[in-house]
Protein backbone atom coordinates (compact mmCIF):
# COMPACT_ATOMS: atom_id res chain seq x y z
CA UNK A 1 0.00 0.00 0.00
CA UNK A 2 2.89 2.24 0.88
CA UNK A 3 4.19 1.65 -2.81
CA UNK A 4 1.17 2.63 -4.43
CA UNK A 5 0.83 5.87 -2.27
CA UNK A 6 4.85 6.49 -3.66
CA UNK A 7 3.58 5.87 -7.18
CA UNK A 8 0.21 8.31 -7.15
CA UNK A 9 2.81 10.48 -5.60
CA UNK A 10 5.03 10.45 -8.45
CA UNK A 11 2.16 10.30 -11.19
CA UNK A 12 1.09 13.17 -9.86
CA UNK A 13 4.56 15.38 -9.42
CA UNK A 14 4.49 14.39 -13.16
CA UNK A 15 1.27 15.63 -14.33
CA UNK A 16 2.19 18.81 -12.59
CA UNK A 17 5.33 19.68 -14.33
CA UNK A 18 3.74 18.34 -17.59
CA UNK A 19 0.72 20.74 -16.83
CA UNK A 20 3.04 23.49 -16.51
CA UNK A 21 5.34 22.53 -19.44
CA UNK A 22 2.18 22.24 -22.03
CA UNK A 23 0.20 25.43 -20.53
CA UNK A 24 3.80 27.49 -20.92
CA UNK A 25 3.84 26.38 -24.79
CA UNK A 26 0.23 26.80 -25.50
CA UNK A 27 0.28 30.92 -23.73
CA UNK A 28 3.41 31.69 -25.86
CA UNK A 29 3.52 29.64 -29.03
CA UNK A 30 0.01 29.70 -29.73
CA UNK A 31 -1.83 32.82 -27.88
CA UNK A 32 -5.10 32.60 -30.31
CA UNK A 33 -6.25 28.88 -28.71
CA UNK A 34 -5.09 29.77 -24.97
CA UNK A 35 -8.35 30.50 -23.90
CA UNK A 36 -10.50 27.29 -25.83
CA UNK A 37 -7.32 24.96 -24.78
CA UNK A 38 -7.84 26.29 -21.35
CA UNK A 39 -11.66 25.62 -20.93
CA UNK A 40 -11.25 21.94 -22.54
CA UNK A 41 -8.43 20.70 -20.67
CA UNK A 42 -9.77 22.04 -17.39
CA UNK A 43 -12.45 19.76 -17.95
CA UNK A 44 -9.63 16.80 -16.73
CA UNK A 45 -9.82 18.33 -13.39
CA UNK A 46 -13.11 19.07 -13.28
CA UNK A 47 -14.37 15.37 -13.78
CA UNK A 48 -11.78 14.32 -11.46
CA UNK A 49 -12.95 17.27 -8.69
CA UNK A 50 -16.81 16.05 -9.89
CA UNK A 51 -16.03 12.65 -9.05
CA UNK A 52 -14.48 12.69 -5.77
CA UNK A 53 -17.75 15.33 -4.82
CA UNK A 54 -20.26 12.53 -5.91
CA UNK A 55 -18.53 10.00 -2.65
CA UNK A 56 -18.47 12.87 -0.03
CA UNK A 57 -21.95 12.80 1.01
CA UNK A 58 -22.30 9.28 1.33
CA UNK A 59 -18.78 8.81 2.88
CA UNK A 60 -19.11 11.96 5.41
CA UNK A 61 -23.04 10.64 6.57
CA UNK A 62 -21.71 6.78 6.93
CA UNK A 63 -19.04 6.99 8.92
CA UNK A 64 -19.71 9.95 11.15
CA UNK A 65 -22.89 7.91 12.11
CA UNK A 66 -21.14 4.79 12.93
CA UNK A 67 -18.45 6.65 14.29
CA UNK A 68 -20.79 7.99 16.63
CA UNK A 69 -23.09 4.83 17.11
CA UNK A 70 -19.70 2.81 17.98
CA UNK A 71 -18.82 5.22 20.58
CA UNK A 72 -22.24 4.67 22.37
CA UNK A 73 -21.09 6.84 25.32
CA UNK A 74 -22.41 9.90 24.64
CA UNK A 75 -19.74 11.97 27.40
CA UNK A 76 -17.38 10.63 24.72
CA UNK A 77 -18.91 12.59 21.74
CA UNK A 78 -19.22 15.58 24.00
CA UNK A 79 -15.93 15.33 25.15
CA UNK A 80 -14.02 14.75 21.39
CA UNK A 81 -16.36 17.65 20.45
CA UNK A 82 -15.51 19.93 23.06
CA UNK A 83 -11.95 18.88 22.63
CA UNK A 84 -11.85 19.06 18.17
CA UNK A 85 -13.41 22.59 18.88
CA UNK A 86 -11.48 24.16 21.33
CA UNK A 87 -8.71 23.20 18.66
CA UNK A 88 -10.55 24.82 15.63
CA UNK A 89 -11.56 28.06 17.66
CA UNK A 90 -8.05 28.59 18.70
CA UNK A 91 -6.13 27.99 15.39
CA UNK A 92 -9.11 30.04 13.18
CA UNK A 93 -7.83 33.07 15.91
CA UNK A 94 -4.41 32.54 15.85
CA UNK A 95 -4.68 31.78 11.45
CA UNK A 96 -6.70 35.51 11.38
CA UNK A 97 -4.36 37.39 13.62
CA UNK A 98 -1.43 36.41 11.74
CA UNK A 99 -2.68 37.27 8.42
CA UNK A 100 -3.81 40.65 9.69
CA UNK A 101 -0.66 41.46 11.70
CA UNK A 102 1.53 40.36 8.54
CA UNK A 103 -0.54 42.77 6.02
CA UNK A 104 0.21 45.13 8.17
CA UNK A 105 4.05 44.76 8.76
CA UNK A 106 4.00 44.46 4.49
CA UNK A 107 1.51 46.74 3.92
CA UNK A 108 1.58 44.89 0.43
CA UNK A 109 -1.21 47.41 -1.07
CA UNK A 110 0.09 50.43 0.05
CA UNK A 111 1.81 52.74 -2.71
CA UNK A 112 0.18 51.36 -5.28
CA UNK A 113 -0.84 52.73 -9.32
CA UNK A 114 -3.05 50.05 -10.04
CA UNK A 115 -6.68 51.16 -10.82
CA UNK A 116 -9.56 49.70 -11.12
CA UNK A 117 -10.65 49.48 -14.35
CA UNK A 118 -12.86 46.62 -15.12
CA UNK A 119 -14.61 44.91 -12.45
CA UNK A 120 -17.26 42.98 -13.61
CA UNK A 121 -14.84 39.88 -12.81
CA UNK A 122 -15.90 40.65 -9.32
CA UNK A 123 -19.94 40.82 -10.10
CA UNK A 124 -20.27 37.05 -9.78
CA UNK A 125 -19.05 37.20 -5.88
CA UNK A 126 -21.05 40.14 -5.22
CA UNK A 127 -24.41 38.74 -6.31
CA UNK A 128 -23.32 35.96 -3.81
CA UNK A 129 -23.27 38.09 -1.22
CA UNK A 130 -26.61 40.45 -1.65
CA UNK A 131 -28.17 37.89 0.37
CA UNK A 132 -24.99 37.30 3.37
CA UNK A 133 -26.73 37.94 6.65
CA UNK A 134 -27.20 36.09 9.96
CA UNK A 135 -30.56 34.37 8.51
CA UNK A 136 -28.95 33.13 5.29
CA UNK A 137 -26.31 31.93 8.12
CA UNK A 138 -28.85 29.80 10.44
CA UNK A 139 -30.58 28.49 6.98
CA UNK A 140 -27.18 27.19 5.80
CA UNK A 141 -26.43 25.58 8.72
CA UNK A 142 -29.36 23.66 9.38
CA UNK A 143 -30.92 21.67 6.81
CA UNK A 144 -34.58 21.77 6.14
CA UNK A 145 -33.87 19.10 3.63
CA UNK A 146 -31.56 15.97 4.07
CA UNK A 147 -31.81 15.19 0.68
CA UNK A 148 -31.46 18.64 -0.48
CA UNK A 149 -27.99 18.89 1.73
CA UNK A 150 -26.85 15.42 -0.24
CA UNK A 151 -27.39 17.15 -3.31
CA UNK A 152 -26.13 20.03 -2.92
CA UNK A 153 -22.95 19.00 -0.99
CA UNK A 154 -22.99 20.98 2.20
CA UNK A 155 -21.20 19.19 4.59
CA UNK A 156 -21.72 21.72 7.36
CA UNK A 157 -25.50 20.58 6.94
CA UNK A 158 -24.64 16.82 6.47
CA UNK A 159 -22.72 16.92 9.51
CA UNK A 160 -25.35 18.41 11.76
CA UNK A 161 -28.13 15.25 10.65
CA UNK A 162 -25.69 12.73 11.13
CA UNK A 163 -24.49 13.53 14.72
CA UNK A 164 -28.08 14.04 15.46
CA UNK A 165 -29.07 10.41 13.63
CA UNK A 166 -25.80 8.87 15.05
CA UNK A 167 -26.63 9.66 18.79
CA UNK A 168 -30.51 8.41 17.86
CA UNK A 169 -29.05 5.25 16.74
CA UNK A 170 -26.62 4.82 19.87
CA UNK A 171 -29.90 4.72 22.30
CA UNK A 172 -31.55 1.78 20.42
CA UNK A 173 -29.23 -0.02 21.69
CA UNK A 174 -29.13 -3.80 20.61
CA UNK A 175 -32.06 -3.04 18.02
CA UNK A 176 -29.54 -0.39 16.13
CA UNK A 177 -27.17 -2.57 15.98
CA UNK A 178 -27.72 -3.97 11.97
CA UNK A 179 -28.36 -0.46 11.13
CA UNK A 180 -24.81 0.39 12.25
CA UNK A 181 -23.18 -2.90 10.61
CA UNK A 182 -24.85 -2.08 7.56
CA UNK A 183 -23.41 1.98 7.38
CA UNK A 184 -19.87 0.51 8.53
CA UNK A 185 -20.15 -1.75 5.35
CA UNK A 186 -21.25 1.19 3.23
CA UNK A 187 -18.70 2.91 3.97
CA UNK A 188 -16.36 1.01 3.38
CA UNK A 189 -17.40 0.24 -0.01
CA UNK A 190 -17.55 4.24 -0.68
CA UNK A 191 -13.39 3.95 0.61
CA UNK A 192 -12.88 1.12 -1.90
CA UNK A 193 -14.05 3.19 -4.47
CA UNK A 194 -11.38 6.19 -3.31
CA UNK A 195 -8.75 4.09 -4.20
CA UNK A 196 -10.27 3.96 -7.82
CA UNK A 197 -10.68 7.39 -7.87
CA UNK A 198 -7.56 8.65 -6.48
CA UNK A 199 -5.85 6.82 -9.33
CA UNK A 200 -7.29 10.01 -11.85
CA UNK A 201 -5.94 12.50 -9.87
CA UNK A 202 -2.74 13.21 -11.97
CA UNK A 203 -4.97 13.88 -14.48
CA UNK A 204 -7.26 16.35 -12.91
CA UNK A 205 -4.19 17.75 -12.01
CA UNK A 206 -2.55 18.10 -15.25
CA UNK A 207 -5.52 19.65 -16.17
CA UNK A 208 -6.18 22.05 -13.63
CA UNK A 209 -2.73 23.25 -13.96
CA UNK A 210 -1.91 23.65 -18.03
CA UNK A 211 -5.25 25.48 -18.23
CA UNK A 212 -4.22 28.05 -15.55
CA UNK A 213 -0.64 28.44 -17.09
CA UNK A 214 -2.24 28.79 -20.43
CA UNK A 215 -4.50 31.78 -19.13
CA UNK A 216 -2.05 33.62 -17.40
CA UNK A 217 1.49 32.05 -18.32
CA UNK A 218 4.54 32.17 -16.60
CA UNK A 219 3.89 35.94 -16.04
CA UNK A 220 1.34 35.31 -13.78
CA UNK A 221 4.03 33.99 -11.07
CA UNK A 222 5.52 37.35 -10.87
CA UNK A 223 2.33 39.69 -11.17
CA UNK A 224 1.58 41.32 -7.85
CA UNK A 225 5.43 40.31 -6.38
CA UNK A 226 4.15 42.20 -3.09
CA UNK A 227 1.16 40.41 -2.41
CA UNK A 228 2.25 37.19 -3.74
CA UNK A 229 5.28 37.48 -1.28
CA UNK A 230 3.41 38.54 1.48
CA UNK A 231 0.91 35.80 1.35
CA UNK A 232 3.61 33.31 1.13
CA UNK A 233 5.65 34.36 3.46
CA UNK A 234 2.09 34.26 5.81
CA UNK A 235 1.68 30.57 4.43
CA UNK A 236 5.56 29.40 5.70
CA UNK A 237 4.81 31.29 9.17
CA UNK A 238 1.58 29.19 9.52
CA UNK A 239 2.95 25.88 8.52
CA UNK A 240 6.09 26.45 10.94
CA UNK A 241 3.67 26.98 13.72
CA UNK A 242 1.35 24.20 12.60
CA UNK A 243 4.19 21.94 12.26
CA UNK A 244 5.68 23.14 15.97
CA UNK A 245 2.29 22.65 17.75
CA UNK A 246 2.42 18.98 15.87
CA UNK A 247 5.23 17.89 17.02
CA UNK A 248 4.62 19.14 20.40
CA UNK A 249 1.60 16.68 20.81
CA UNK A 250 2.63 13.95 18.51
CA UNK A 251 6.54 13.49 18.48
CA UNK A 252 8.46 12.33 16.08
CA UNK A 253 4.98 10.64 14.65
CA UNK A 254 4.39 13.93 12.58
CA UNK A 255 6.95 13.14 10.23
CA UNK A 256 4.96 9.76 9.49
CA UNK A 257 2.02 12.00 9.31
CA UNK A 258 3.46 14.23 7.01
CA UNK A 259 4.48 11.18 4.74
CA UNK A 260 1.19 9.42 4.94
CA UNK A 261 -0.60 12.86 3.66
CA UNK A 262 1.81 14.08 0.86
CA UNK A 263 -0.36 12.94 -1.83
CA UNK A 264 -3.48 14.90 -0.10
CA UNK A 265 -1.21 18.05 0.88
CA UNK A 266 -0.19 17.64 -3.11
CA UNK A 267 -3.71 16.76 -5.09
CA UNK A 268 -5.06 19.99 -2.94
CA UNK A 269 -2.50 22.51 -4.10
CA UNK A 270 -2.75 21.22 -7.46
CA UNK A 271 -6.77 20.91 -7.77
CA UNK A 272 -6.77 23.87 -5.06
CA UNK A 273 -9.67 22.08 -3.60
CA UNK A 274 -9.04 20.33 -0.08
CA UNK A 275 -12.60 18.93 -0.59
CA UNK A 276 -11.02 16.99 -3.37
CA UNK A 277 -8.80 14.81 -0.84
CA UNK A 278 -11.13 14.57 2.16
CA UNK A 279 -11.89 10.71 1.15
CA UNK A 280 -8.24 10.15 0.75
CA UNK A 281 -7.50 12.05 3.87
CA UNK A 282 -10.10 9.43 5.44
CA UNK A 283 -8.27 7.08 3.82
CA UNK A 284 -4.48 7.72 5.02
CA UNK A 285 -5.66 8.90 8.78
CA UNK A 286 -6.77 5.55 9.98
CA UNK A 287 -3.73 3.89 8.13
CA UNK A 288 -1.80 6.76 10.41
CA UNK A 289 -3.41 5.40 13.34
CA UNK A 290 -5.94 7.18 14.10
CA UNK A 291 -9.09 5.42 15.65
CA UNK A 292 -12.03 5.22 12.90
CA UNK A 293 -14.36 6.54 15.17
CA UNK A 294 -12.63 9.46 16.03
CA UNK A 295 -11.63 10.73 12.10
CA UNK A 296 -14.83 10.31 10.82
CA UNK A 297 -16.03 12.47 13.86
CA UNK A 298 -13.69 15.02 13.38
CA UNK A 299 -12.61 15.35 10.61
CA UNK A 300 -15.80 16.28 8.55
CA UNK A 301 -16.36 19.24 11.55
CA UNK A 302 -12.71 20.47 10.44
CA UNK A 303 -13.83 20.90 7.05
CA UNK A 304 -16.59 23.21 8.11
CA UNK A 305 -14.70 24.75 11.24
CA UNK A 306 -11.08 24.12 10.81
CA UNK A 307 -9.74 26.47 7.50
CA UNK A 308 -6.77 27.83 9.00
CA UNK A 309 -5.49 28.81 5.28
CA UNK A 310 -8.67 30.08 4.51
CA UNK A 311 -8.74 32.17 7.75
CA UNK A 312 -5.13 33.32 7.28
CA UNK A 313 -6.29 34.95 3.74
CA UNK A 314 -9.54 36.49 4.87
CA UNK A 315 -8.08 38.99 7.14
CA UNK A 316 -5.06 39.53 4.80
CA UNK A 317 -7.23 39.87 1.39
CA UNK A 318 -9.67 42.44 3.36
CA UNK A 319 -6.59 44.80 4.57
CA UNK A 320 -4.82 44.58 1.32
CA UNK A 321 -7.85 45.82 -0.84
CA UNK A 322 -8.78 48.46 2.40
CA UNK A 323 -4.95 49.79 1.66
CA UNK A 324 -5.16 49.80 -2.39
CA UNK A 325 -8.09 51.98 -1.73
CA UNK A 326 -6.21 54.18 0.62
CA UNK A 327 -8.98 53.45 3.56
CA UNK A 328 -7.74 53.77 7.20
CA UNK A 329 -8.16 50.95 9.15
CA UNK A 330 -7.48 51.25 13.03
CA UNK A 331 -6.78 48.97 15.21
CA UNK A 332 -9.93 48.32 16.67
CA UNK A 333 -11.87 48.24 13.53
CA UNK A 334 -9.39 45.65 12.56
CA UNK A 335 -10.08 43.48 15.81
CA UNK A 336 -13.71 43.64 14.76
CA UNK A 337 -13.33 42.39 11.11
CA UNK A 338 -11.32 39.38 12.78
CA UNK A 339 -14.25 38.90 15.09
CA UNK A 340 -16.51 39.42 11.83
CA UNK A 341 -14.87 37.16 10.24
CA UNK A 342 -14.32 34.68 12.74
CA UNK A 343 -18.11 34.18 12.74
CA UNK A 344 -19.08 34.56 8.76
CA UNK A 345 -16.88 32.07 7.43
CA UNK A 346 -18.83 29.17 9.03
CA UNK A 347 -21.76 30.09 7.35
CA UNK A 348 -20.10 29.15 3.76
CA UNK A 349 -17.96 26.16 4.81
CA UNK A 350 -18.32 23.87 1.25
CA UNK A 351 -19.41 26.97 -1.38
CA UNK A 352 -16.77 27.43 -4.26
CA UNK A 353 -14.53 30.26 -3.87
CA UNK A 354 -15.62 30.72 0.02
CA UNK A 355 -13.15 32.74 0.85
CA UNK A 356 -13.69 35.40 -1.76
CA UNK A 357 -17.12 35.56 -1.18
CA UNK A 358 -16.23 36.15 2.56
CA UNK A 359 -13.97 39.00 1.91
CA UNK A 360 -16.22 40.60 -0.39
CA UNK A 361 -19.22 40.42 2.22
CA UNK A 362 -16.78 42.11 4.92
CA UNK A 363 -15.55 44.50 3.10
CA UNK A 364 -19.28 46.05 2.43
CA UNK A 365 -19.29 45.60 5.95
CA UNK A 366 -16.46 47.81 6.81
CA UNK A 367 -16.69 50.32 4.24
CA UNK A 368 -14.44 48.94 1.73
CA UNK A 369 -15.47 48.94 -1.92
CA UNK A 370 -15.90 45.43 -2.72
CA UNK A 371 -15.34 45.76 -6.26
CA UNK A 372 -11.70 45.85 -5.44
CA UNK A 373 -11.72 41.92 -4.84
CA UNK A 374 -11.10 42.12 -8.86
CA UNK A 375 -7.73 43.35 -8.22
CA UNK A 376 -6.70 39.55 -6.76
CA UNK A 377 -9.31 37.68 -9.02
CA UNK A 378 -6.54 37.00 -11.11
CA UNK A 379 -4.12 35.75 -8.98
CA UNK A 380 -6.26 34.35 -6.35
CA UNK A 381 -5.77 30.34 -8.07
CA UNK A 382 -2.40 30.52 -7.01
CA UNK A 383 -3.10 31.35 -3.63
CA UNK A 384 -6.23 29.13 -3.10
CA UNK A 385 -3.55 26.49 -4.13
CA UNK A 386 -1.72 27.38 -0.76
CA UNK A 387 -4.60 27.61 1.21
CA UNK A 388 -6.55 24.78 0.14
CA UNK A 389 -2.99 22.66 1.20
CA UNK A 390 -2.60 24.73 4.19
CA UNK A 391 -6.56 23.60 5.40
CA UNK A 392 -5.31 20.39 4.40
CA UNK A 393 -2.76 20.17 7.21
CA UNK A 394 -4.11 21.97 9.72
CA UNK A 395 -7.53 19.54 9.64
CA UNK A 396 -4.71 16.35 9.67
CA UNK A 397 -3.24 17.57 12.61
CA UNK A 398 -6.02 18.67 14.32
CA UNK A 399 -7.55 14.48 13.77
CA UNK A 400 -4.13 13.31 14.96
CA UNK A 401 -3.89 15.82 18.17
CA UNK A 402 -7.69 14.43 18.92
CA UNK A 403 -7.29 11.11 18.56
CA UNK A 404 -3.99 11.07 20.77
CA UNK A 405 -5.46 13.12 23.39
CA UNK A 406 -8.83 10.55 23.59
CA UNK A 407 -6.55 7.69 23.51
CA UNK A 408 -4.69 8.88 26.58
CA UNK A 409 -7.58 9.39 27.82
CA UNK A 410 -8.64 5.97 27.42
CA UNK A 411 -5.56 4.46 28.40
Amino acid sequence: MKNNNNKLFIAIIVALLLGVILGGVIHYQFPDVKEAFAKNIKLLGTIFIRMVQMIIAPLVFTTLVVGIAKMGDMKMVGRVGAKAMAWFITASLISLLLGMVLVNTLAPGKGTNIKMEDTSSASELLEKTQSFSLEEFVKHVVPKSIFEAFATNEILQIVIFSILFGIALSTLGKEGKPVIKLFDRISHVVLKMVTYIMWLAPLGVFGAVAAAVANYGFEIFSLYANYLLAFAIGIVILWILLLFVGYLILGNRLWTLLRRIKSPLLIAFSTTSSEAVFPKMVEELERFGCQPRIVSFTLPLGYSFNLDGSMMYMTFASIFIAQVYGIDMPLDKQLTMLLVLMLTSKGVAGVPRASLIVVVATCAMFGIPPEGIALILPIDHFCDMARSMTNVLGNALATSAVDKWETQKQN
